[in-house]
């Protein structure tokens, strides 16, 4: 019963995780495939809520072979993007900003904490994450923090917060963190429903 409402309390904080089973035709995946210059990296993203300082969404980028983010029950498409299992292929710098500009906004921020890893640790990433499945709502912080763990970063629990996850990842040797402010509404913003008009102080809501 505690288990029960503890995730009841837990989905509202988690809204940014949606669940969609998207599988993009293999022949898009490999014609939009993205190689990065660079060492090999894997990069934790999450997006944090400026007044609490939850956090409402995971994601990791993995760039090896290729450039992907994994984006368990993640709400963010682009249609030069193929989606397939929650892993977006084609992750090109444009794609990037896309990302992180959709999530950025007047209510989040986005923090990034990238670290160097062996070409050998982004291959496995690559191979976990595209065997992983769609995940379940509300489940991206538990998959993320999994994957990790998995990889062998053992200072990373196994967690529903998305802030705590990102907490637990700052401890790692090596990582290097950036933040990501935006106070614009854009029309591919989730907000952009709930904005009745744009003026030059920011803009104003149908929400009261």
């Amino acid at each position: 019963m505690v288990r029960a409402i503890a995730l009841m309390l837990l989905l509202p904080l988690l809204a940014a995780c949606g669940a969609d089973n998207v599988y993009a035709p293999l022949a898009e995946v490999d014609r939009r495939a993205y190689r990065a210059d660079g060492p090999t990296t894997l990069t934790l993203l999450t997006a944090i809520n400026n007044r609490s300082g939850a956090g409402g969404h995971s994601a990791l980028m993995i760039s090896g072979s290729q450039r992907v983010i994994f984006d368990p029950a993640g709400t963010w498409h682009h249609p030069t993007a193929p989606e397939r299992g929650d892993v977006i292929f084609g992750i090109t710098p444009t794609m990037l900003e896309f990302y992180i500009d959709y999530h950025a906004r007047p209510t989040y921020h986005m923090v990034s904490q990238e670290i160097v890893v062996s070409p050998d640790v982004a291959e496995q990433a690559l191979q976990m994450v595209q065997s992983h499945g769609p995940a379940s709502k509300a489940t991206c912080g538990q998959v993320v923090s999994g994957i990790l763990r998995d990889l062998g970063f053992n200072q990373v629990n196994r967690r529903w917060y998305p802030d705590k996850i990102m907490r637990d990842f700052s401890a790692v040797p090596g990582v290097r963190e950036e933040k990501v402010f935006d106070d614009t509404v854009d029309p591919h913003s989730p907000e952009r429903p709930a904005v009745a008009r744009i003026t030059d102080d920011g803009f104003e809501t149908t929400q009261g």
